[in-house]
């Protein structure tokens, strides 16, 4: 059903782009998603999309840019970990991998991802984080996640990080669609990300592909699964 520049980021005929706000999203969640976003409307919450589809080249930027240093890094509480104190490029890919997936296996490139704010709770010109204390007791969307826990499988998205299990620290605003997001996990082999890899300029390449079988099955397969009937739709 999908190419595998399509599992993989490299092209963007999955998505279609919407405006007010900005976003793009999998074709087949967008309905899904404008259902969410009434239901959270009539309760009080404005669903904001943060963060949907990126391809391939933004989540390589992303990348290079933790490999290198650039960007900050974080340990599960979301403090910034010590780049300094990291003395090996397994050190770095697992610290990567603790919040930011591979490009080329990234879920958000499915479009079927969507990060979810709602800014009609925070103070005026908040910068989003999106870390933990966010949505613990006590910040800014609190409220929002409680609602989310009550609501998001009624229509069809589940939380693919909503606790750790050894690969991605919990994000609790990473939103999944599961009835697409499910068949196009099941479609992404090791051989599409060795493909995508190896023709990309992405920092620490070559451990990253000797470890691929490793991390595929720690970071990319490894997920929560939905809480209710959701995952007796897997096929």
């Amino acid at each position: 059903m999908w190419n595998e520049l399509e599992l993989t980021g490299r092209t963007r005929s999955h998505v279609i782009q919407l405006n007010n706000p900005r976003f793009a999203v999998n074709k087949e969640v967008y309905q899904p998603f404008c259902e969410l976003q009434n239901a959270a409307q009539k309760d009080g919450f404005t669903l904001f999309p943060f963060s949907a589809f990126r391809g391939f080249e933004t989540q390589l930027k992303i990348w290079n840019g933790k490999f290198n240093g650039q960007k900050p890094l974080y340990d599960i509480h979301g403090v910034p970990r010590d780049y300094s104190q990291l003395h090996s490029e397994d050190e770095v890919i697992d610290c990567i991998l603790n919040w930011s997936a591979l490009p080329g296996a990234s879920r958000h490139q499915w479009g079927t991802e969507i990060d979810v704010v709602d800014l009609t709770k925070a103070p005026e010109n908040y910068h989003v984080q999106l870390l933990p204390q966010e949505t613990v007791k006590g910040g800014v969307f609190y409220d929002l996640h409680l609602w989310l826990n009550e609501n998001i499988e009624k229509y069809g998205f589940f939380r693919p990080y909503g606790m750790h299990q050894g690969g991605m620290y919990p994000e609790p605003w990473h939103l999944s669609y599961w009835p697409v997001a499910n068949r196009m996990l099941q479609s992404l082999t090791v051989d599409m990300l060795v493909d995508a890899i190896k023709s990309a300029d992405m920092s620490g390449k070559h451990r990253v592909l000797e470890r691929l079988p490793e991390l595929f099955k720690n970071h990319v397969q490894n997920i929560c699964l939905p809480l209710t009937g959701l995952n007796n739709e897997r096929s």
